[in-house]
């Protein structure tokens, strides 16, 4: 080989070896926001359709149910995008009766990654995703305090700035790390990190308790809400009598041994 050949072999190789150093040492950036598709090893756990809503979900048995079975949460044209949504809008929930038509999946789950999408129709727009059907990121608009929109319902604040607001869709992305117990007692809280719209708004926080009481999910009857049990639990979607809107979701079982939940 000639001088330069020689050269072109050099500065190939040199150029590989540093994309290859750079791929090592790039960081990995989740896929995060609306539109974000499931990725290998997800279960996607609604597609718009209604085979899916009556196969994979079911009513939340609580103490307020007032629905019956095959759910009524309608499937509906999406108003913003192409294809179909569901409806949190079960009229059993009229007047923001929550846990009368509140949907839970009927598969439990203990650690995860999770992405939900929803859109709020109309002002005051209310509804709520439970983590193992205990604790809740509340999807409220027009609700700034810990109370409001994207906030671990009563124990952090509402990234309420990230929100898109009304008649667009908005996306969840989260890793949850479930309680840990020893002996039947809690060593370690449920913790979670969540992301609204694509920007990081809560990282490894701890989730202390279920609020809103027996009608609210698992546990919340358990001394005041504190009671909480090593009980996995399902996905929770709430109906509060308002339009809000679902549409890809999907989940992916993980095994988070440390208390680490960033991603």
């Amino acid at each position: 080989m000639n001088l330069s050949g020689r050269l072109s072999t050099a500065l190939r190789d040199a150029g590989l070896a540093v994309c290859v150093t750079l791929s090592l040492f790039a960081p990995a950036y989740a896929q995060l926001g609306v539109g974000t598709k499931a990725p290998k090893g997800a279960e996607v756990i609604f597609d718009g359709s209604r085979k899916m809503l009556d196969e994979k979900w079911t009513y939340w048995e609580g103490p307020r149910l007032a629905a019956t079975l095959p759910i009524k949460w309608a499937i509906e044209k999406d108003p913003a995008g192409s294809g179909t949504v569901m409806n949190s809008n079960d009229p059993s929930a009229a007047g923001g009766k929550y846990g009368a038509a509140d949907i839970v999946t009927k598969k439990t789950y203990r650690d995860f990654r999770l992405h939900v999408e929803f859109y709020v129709s109309k002002p005051g727009g209310n509804s709520g995703v439970y983590l193992q059907n205990r604790y809740e990121i509340q999807i409220v608009d027009g609700d700034t305090t810990s109370h409001g929109l994207g906030a671990i319902i009563n124990e952090s604040p509402s990234p309420y700035k990230l929100y898109t607001g009304i008649g667009k869709w908005n996306a969840y992305d989260i890793e949850f790390r479930a309680a840990r117990f020893k002996d039947g007692e809690r060593v370690e809280p449920a913790m979670v990190t969540i992301y609204l719209n694509g920007t990081k708004a809560h990282t490894n926080h701890p989730i202390n308790q279920v609020w809103g009481g027996p009608n609210s999910g698992i546990d919340g009857g358990n001394n005041g809400g504190k009671g909480i049990t090593d009980t996995p639990g399902g996905l929770k979607l709430q109906a509060e009598g308002h339009d809000v809107l679902y549409r890809n979701i999907w989940i992916k079982e993980l095994d988070l041994k440390q208390a680490n939940t960033d991603f």
